[in-house]
């Protein structure tokens, strides 16, 4: 059995996550209640001591509570461990300036996809069906079923299981057939497909994109109103979203390749009486 001390931890932890799902708007305190089961007097205190830690702050105004800047300085150092965002930036807005349309970045996080980035293109009318914080299981939308394709058949089982309650629940049109034919079809196509599967009018395309050692980093995809996802649409979209991924894996093969064996450190390099400069290696085209 869990100490309260512990137990208190992972609650504190799973309202900051909460908090960041609702990182546009703020989530209110009523909100956290709802979405954490936890009763209103337990969850303020928690939230209480995640502001005085800085890792979660209260808009004046709106009395909305965001991640603070600690949380946001947690995530800076996290990004250069991990990469793909930054990695992935400059292929979004690539994607969204050649396609006119909105696109993705997708993470995995245990059995569900987070939306890390959106990225809007210049068509006038666009889909909301995703937003930067939102989570859903892994294979719904075409970024998560990118990923979860992207797994062992024993991985996707498992993950399958696991949410299987949450797709029945919230997401009908993820029937068991459904789900295994999105499956075949993003293995046999190279590109996952949403076609209208959240919402009717949404539909999206998107491919996995891999760390070096092949584990899965996350997705890039891109989404459009089903008028403008035709098959050759399809096939012109996959076209620019794999050179895209390509791209991406390349950069992440550079950030997370070993140092060369006679590599010098910065400081031997610079001039003599040349400023000291802190280097953060990697990022945007790196």
């Amino acid at each position: 059995m869990e100490s309260g001390g512990a137990q208190s931890v992972d609650r504190a932890l799973t309202l900051l996550s909460l908090i960041g799902r609702h990182c546009e708007k703020g989530a209110t305190l009523a909100a956290i209640v709802e979405e954490s089961g936890l009763n209103r007097p337990t969850a303020r205190r928690l939230v209480l001591a995640l502001i005085r830690s800085r890792l979660v702050e209260q808009d004046a105004l709106t009395r909305r509570y965001f991640l603070g800047e600690e949380a946001y300085v947690l995530g800076v150092l996290a990004s250069h461990r991990f990469g793909f965002l930054d990695c992935a930036l400059e292929s979004l807005a690539n994607l969204s300036r050649i396609s006119g349309d909105t696109s993705f970045a997708c993470v995995r996080r245990g059995d569900f996809s987070v939306c890390l980035h959106r990225e809007e293109g210049a068509f006038p009318i666009r889909t909301h069906a995703l937003l930067p914080g939102h989570r859903h299981p892994l294979g719904v939308g075409a970024g998560a079923m990118a990923m979860l394709a992207a797994l062992s058949d024993g991985e996707i089982g498992r993950i399958l299981a696991a949410n299987a309650d949450a797709l029945a629940d919230g997401y009908p049109a993820y029937t068991p057939d459904a789900v295994q034919a999105d499956i075949a079809f993003a293995r046999d196509c190279g590109y996952a497909l949403n076609p209208g599967r959240v919402l009717t009018n949404s539909w999206a395309i998107g491919m996995a994109v891999r760390y070096p050692d092949g584990h899965v980093a996350g997705a890039l995809s891109i989404a459009a109103i089903d008028g403008r996802m035709s098959e050759p649409r399809q096939s012109e979209l996959f076209r620019h979203l794999g050179a895209e991924v390509a791209k991406v894996e390349a950069r992440l093969r550079r950030r997370f390749a070993p140092p060369a064996a006679n590599a010098r450190p910065a400081a031997e390099i610079a001039p003599a009486g040349a400023p000291r400069q802190t280097v953060f290696l990697g990022g945007i085209g790196s």
